[in-house]
């Protein structure tokens, strides 16, 4: 397969799983908006902080690393698929392995809420871990999914799984909010059996089929989906599985960096269980174009990075056909990232007070919320701009270079914890946002120095992504200045006409802005009319 065609499948896949996180954030964004005016924020702060920090821990120890390394071979006719699946399904055991660990720290060592005002939190332990191990049958099957690009089978599993767990939850919320946990915990249950069942019920019917054969699918029988051996060859591909290991390492770091500020929450008690609550509607609020936009241009374009490039060497070792491509697509994705990343910072100033007291009512507008949105807003800039160029290093680096840079991570990643500690002590929940801000400068200045020495003896120069023209910068300016003086006038104390008044105001700016990226930012808009929309055919900007 050659880089354009790998290309055109990253990009279909970005595409819909762009598609996915919009849909998957909407749903949440009305759901999670319709719950809060039926649960109170020290429920939520439980769910959304407790148990789900121990429902990402688990799933996250357990299959990240194995993700990365099983996805970095391609889907090439030279490998044993039969080893890749052997090694995968190793992630049950393992998930277990970490259950056990991680559900004795989260009854015994961790403090329980008041079981007055948060009842049940015992069992809603033990369903949510088993919530994650039931995800993680999947594993082995997501993989495949993944490494030949079915993209609407995740489309439509994720999709389905989503629109069950929301109508449970939302059904038994007004049926019986007395439930409190055991609604929940049900509910992240539903979703994880509901997206196994999507998978495996594709495969069952996939496997064998005439498609399946006319895509040169390598499983023929389903029975080949299961751990088997065959004689005279090993399990697993041991060089497969070092990296994994590598991988592992690198994936107990990124998740304390990831995760830290609920970990720093959780362990240390520096917020109240309804502060946690509070914290955590703004960050999710906050990181949603994140989440729906950049995650999955990520998750991707790290497919393609790692099929295109052969890791270890840089830009005059590779196919230059390929590193063209390669430096072209990251050239764009940088520019793609900075350009709306700096939109949300921009209005995110001005129209986070307005958000939170249309979300949430006075519970988040009246306190801390707004400045903790508008602190957000620029941390989203970061976030952006590391996703994208952690998305390159990862698939490029070697397995030597990924161990060195695990003793990097490691670094951040006590800094980070002692900085969201100290920080939030000093200035309160904003501290943790102040923290990720710094620890995620720390991480690109680490990628683009790698990025600089991986081109610096080629013709390519991708990272002047990262520059956006001087037209776009000034409507960015005149933009912020505008929207903060109509907030000042018009908002948000003084009924709807003025705060309509508000929102008109910033249609218009933002509307000059876009203007301005379509004139000046040609490159840009051509790439991602040829590579992000679905059902168009990938080629080269």
């Amino acid at each position: 397969m050659s880089s354009q065609d790998v290309l055109q499948d990253a990009s279909t896949l970005a595409s819909y799983n762009v598609l996915l996180q919009v849909m998957f954030r909407a749903l949440t964004f009305v759901m999670n908006a319709f719950t809060l005016r039926f649960v109170s924020k020290e429920l939520i702060g439980v769910v959304n902080v407790r148990l789900m920090l121990l429902y990402s821990t688990l799933v996250f120890l357990s299959r990240e690393a194995f993700r990365r390394a099983c996805l970095s071979g391609g889907s090439g006719p030279g490998r044993s698929w039969r080893q890749t699946l052997n090694l995968l399904w190793l992630t049950l055991p393992l998930g277990v392995l970490w259950g056990s660990l991680l559900v004795c720290v989260w009854l015994w060592l961790l403090e329980a809420p008041d079981p007055q005002a948060v009842p049940h939190y015992g069992p809603a332990v033990g369903v949510f871990a088993l919530a994650s191990l039931v995800e993680l049958l999947g594993e082995p099957l997501w993989v495949l999914a993944q490494a030949h690009l079915l993209v609407r089978l995740k489309l439509g599993a994720e999709s389905l799984a989503l629109g069950a767990k929301c109508l449970f939850t939302v059904g038994l919320v007004v049926l019986a909010p007395q439930g409190g946990l055991y609604i929940f915990s049900a509910a992240q249950l539903v979703y994880t059996g509901c997206l196994v069942l999507c998978y495996l019920i594709y495969f069952v019917r996939f496997v064998g089929s005439e498609e399946a054969n006319r895509k040169g699918f390598p499983i023929k029988t389903v029975g080949a989906l299961l751990p088997r051996s065959a004689p005279g060859e090993p399990a697993v591909d041991w060089a497969l599985a070092r990296l994994t290991w590598s991988f592992f390492k690198q994936s107990f770091l990124k998740q304390l960096l990831t995760e830290g500020e609920r970990y720093v929450m959780t362990f240390l008690s520096v917020l109240s269980f309804g502060d946690q609550g509070v914290y955590d509607i703004v960050n999710n609020l906050g990181s949603m174009v994140a989440r729906f936009l950049f995650l999955p241009i990520e998750e991707s374009f790290y497919v393609f990075f790692s099929k295109v490039l052969r890791r270890g060497g840089d830009a005059r070792s590779q196919k230059q056909e390929d590193v063209s491509v390669a430096a072209e697509v990251l050239e764009s994705l940088l520019k793609l990232v900075v350009v709306v990343g700096m939109v949300i910072t921009v209005f995110g100033y001005a129209y986070s007070h307005l958000a939170l007291d249309l979300y949430g009512g006075t519970l988040l507008s009246a306190g801390a919320g707004p400045i903790l949105l508008r602190v957000y807003s620029g941390y989203v800039l970061l976030l952006a701009v590391n996703g994208i160029t952690e998305c390159f290093v990862f698939a490029a680096m070697s397995q030597e270079e990924l161990d060195r840079y695990n003793g990097v991570m490691l670094a951040l990643s006590v800094s980070f914890l002692l900085l969201s500690y100290l920080l939030t002590g000093w200035l309160g929940a904003v501290g943790f946002i102040l923290a990720n801000c710094l620890n995620m400068a720390l991480r690109i200045l680490h990628s683009l120095l790698y990025i600089q020495r991986y081109f610096q003896a080629s013709p390519w120069g991708p990272l002047r992504g990262l520059r956006p023209s001087l037209a776009l910068l000034l409507a960015l300016a005149l933009s912020a200045v505008v929207t903060a003086l109509s907030e000042s006038m018009f908002c948000c104390s003084s009924g709807w006409p003025l705060r309509l008044v508000h929102v008109a105001v910033g249609a218009v700016c933002l509307s000059g802005v876009l203007l301005t990226v379509l004139l000046t930012e040609t490159r840009l808009v051509a790439f991602v009319r040829t590579q992000l929309r679905p059902g168009t055919r990938g080629k080269r900007t």
